[in-house]
């Protein structure tokens, strides 16, 4: 039999007819944490693509109702509408797609409403029976739809609560006897803002920034009776920069911002098997006892040997999320990603930009850097971005270009500096 070095060898019990059980541990090489629409964490928008996927505590702009609506508080035009267009797996095929539209209004100096339409489109999929079988073309796709309200509650700080629509029809009902149907479910985000006045250095001004976000908070959701409960990408978020006013013209700003699900960690799990205890120490030892049904006959699967069961609510999901790894603190450290970005402007017309983001290997491995430009001309906006993948899991998005376009109305209608 196979040596296995890394094995937790858990006495279950001992039973006159069963004889005496061992839980032989699967794989913990990795746990990264699964939830239901996953694209709802991927950087609609180039400008924040372009710096790391973060936008948290950037500087507003018309696409902050992704990362924290409570931003649009410190928008210097009136109004704005936003659109957006991520080609996905490119290198492979030419029809999965995510579409972004967002939009905001200023209701005064203390408060804005905001609102989102984002779509995420997997292509077309025929689906066949046998060689002879034309075919049923099915095209499964997920969108989010959300209205958020911003409150300037001091003369730098703001804060924000977003409620959000979620449709997921990915399940393939054309199949026989399939009873799946599309998931939908609904969420909120509570956020916060804040940005300091402009402040005397020795070289050069400054200004201070800082955010954070709790974004898709709320109940589970599955596609079928009998179905698996999926957890919604609930995320924390916390970020902070500065910018360094150099003249009139010129602008360098820096942002960091760490993020993590708040959603359980998969606990290690084990097949438990029955062993002929020969040298009757009460012990499993792979090289005197007989281990049998392995490996595929375990008399219980997936038991739990470290960690905590995930069968709970969304809200101790959430709590528990911050202590259940079963590596202990050091897991829950590896499960923060994080990002930093700096972007360079120019007469507030030409910007360039650059990011990095960072996630541990065994939480899923993604890393990657981005550059990115903006450029306006009167009143649009015009962004782009471009992603260089820097880990051995390749992404999804590398080497695709990204593409955004802001209109904003009443630019200039409100003097936030």
């Amino acid at each position: 039999m196979k040596k296995y070095a890394i094995i937790l060898i858990t006495f279950a019990a001992i039973n006159l007819n069963f004889g005496q059980t061992v839980v032989i541990p699967k794989s913990t090489d990795s746990r990264v944490i699964t939830t239901g629409v996953p694209f709802m964490l991927i950087a609609p928008d180039a400008r924040s693509a372009a710096m790391g996927d973060m936008g948290v505590a950037t500087s507003v702009d018309g696409f902050s109702q992704q990362w924290n609506p409570a931003k649009y508080a410190f928008s210097e035009a009136k109004s704005g509408i936003s659109l957006s267009y991520t080609p996905y797996l490119s290198k492979l095929v030419n029809d999965i797609s995510i579409g972004y539209a967002t939009y905001f209004n200023r209701l005064n100096e203390y408060s804005a409403v905001s609102a989102s339409f984002k779509y995420f489109s997997l292509g077309e999929i025929t689906l066949t029976q046998d060689e002879n079988d034309p075919g049923v073309n099915v095209k499964p796709n997920e969108l989010t739809a959300d209205i958020a309200y911003t409150l300037r509650l001091a003369d730098q700080f703001s804060m924000a609560i977003a409620m959000r629509y979620m449709r997921s029809d990915l399940r393939i009902q054309q199949l026989p006897n399939s009873n799946a149907q599309a998931a939908s479910t609904f969420g909120a985000d509570i956020t916060g803002f804040y940005q300091s006045e402009e402040e005397a250095y020795n070289d050069f001004n400054g200004r201070w920034r800082a955010g954070f976000a709790i974004q898709n908070l709320g109940p589970k959701f599955k596609y079928d009776d009998g179905g698996r409960e999926n957890f919604q990408p609930t995320t924390l978020r916390l970020g902070g920069g500065f910018d360094f006013i150099f003249d009139e013209y010129s602008k360098l700003a820096v942002t960091a911002e760490v993020a993590k699900l708040l959603v359980p960690t998969p606990p290690v799990l084990g097949d438990e098997y029955e062993f002929t205890d020969n040298n009757g120490n009460g012990t499993y030892e792979e090289s005197e006892d007989d281990l049998e049904g392995f490996p595929n006959n375990p008399i219980t699967r997936n038991v739990i040997i470290e960690g905590q069961d995930t069968d709970v609510s969304f809200i101790s999901g959430v709590f528990q999320s911050f202590g259940d790894a079963p590596g202990g603190f050091s897991e829950e450290l590896r499960e923060f990603t994080w990002a930093l970005g700096a972007e360079y402007t120019y007469q507030e017309n030409f910007a360039f930009r650059a990011g990095y983001f960072n996630e541990a290997e065994d939480k899923g491995a993604r890393k990657f850097f981005a550059l990115g430009a903006g450029f306006k001309y009167t009143t649009i906006n015009i962004d782009l971005s471009y992603l260089f993948s820097a880990s051995k899991v390749q992404s999804p998005l590398e080497n695709t270009l990204r593409f955004s376009l802001t209109f904003n109305f009443g630019d200039g209608t409100y003097d936030e500096y």
